[in-house]
């Protein structure tokens, strides 16, 4: 089987990703940048999350958390956003992007010992959001769209109206969340039309990016003026080599 090439990000920001990330395809090897925070995993493919796990809380979401035997502490909670909480005695909390055990855990090892022997919490979403996918970048329908437990990396780009003109096949990421680690898996869509490897599956949360392909729109540009032309054009294309 192809080992995809999974990119690990070891910081929470996303700076620099473009010039850090490169498709690995089929018969070519691609090179990395050098971005700070960005390195390569040794994984043959993303890691799935656990399926308690593919509802992550955000911004501007309403969460019921109640602390057993601490009444005071137990209500309604809105994040900001940024997906932060106050919360009494233990001031601000970041929670963004954790499941709600994730965040029950850790509202009780913040309780534990200081305020409380042994603490139970739990947290629940007021309103369970939809479970969908975005799709950006070079496809004709971008967008947030709804997924079962998993689905198929073809058929969420299908359900997002198919590949652009100018879509890039060698450079489709798929960015996703597991245990608050964030991984980048790089891969040529047309490899996988073509069977060379699997169809990567999809969770609730990812978030797939086709890559746009300057040398596509460039050549485009020069065939406009194709019919001024009384014979055959030979272009050579010095900035692609």
């Amino acid at each position: 089987m192809k080992r995809i090439r999974v990119v690990r990000e070891l910081r929470t920001g996303f700076a620099g990703l473009a010039a850090a990330i490169a498709l690995s395809g089929c018969a070519t090897d691609r090179t990395y940048g050098n971005a700070p925070g960005i390195e390569i995993a040794q994984l043959e493919e993303l890691p799935a999350p656990q399926i308690e796990n593919l509802y992550v809380i955000g911004p501007q979401e309403s969460l019921e958390i109640e602390v057993v035997g601490a009444e005071r502490l137990s209500g309604t909670y809105l994040t900001d956003g940024l997906g932060r909480i106050s919360f009494p005695l233990l001031g601000v909390l970041e929670i963004d992007g954790l499941a709600p055990n994730e965040a029950a855990d850790l509202i009780a090892n913040s309780l534990r010992g200081t305020y409380l022997l042994n603490p139970e919490v739990r947290v629940l979403p007021s309103e369970l959001p939809p479970r969908t996918v975005s799709v950006g970048g070079q496809v004709n329908k971008p967008g947030e769209y709804p997924v079962p437990v998993r689905q198929s990396l073809l058929r969420v780009v299908n359900q997002a109206g198919g590949l652009a003109e100018y879509a890039d096949l060698q450079d489709v990421l798929v960015l996703r969340t597991v245990a608050g680690q964030r991984y980048i898996g790089a891969y040529n869509i047309q490899a996988i039309q073509r069977g060379n490897y699997a169809d990567p599956t999809l969770y609730p949360n990812d978030i797939v990016i086709v890559g746009d392909s300057p040398a596509r729109r460039r050549l485009d540009n020069i065939l406009r003026f194709a019919p001024l032309l009384s014979t055959s054009a030979i272009l050579i294309d010095r900035i692609g080599r």
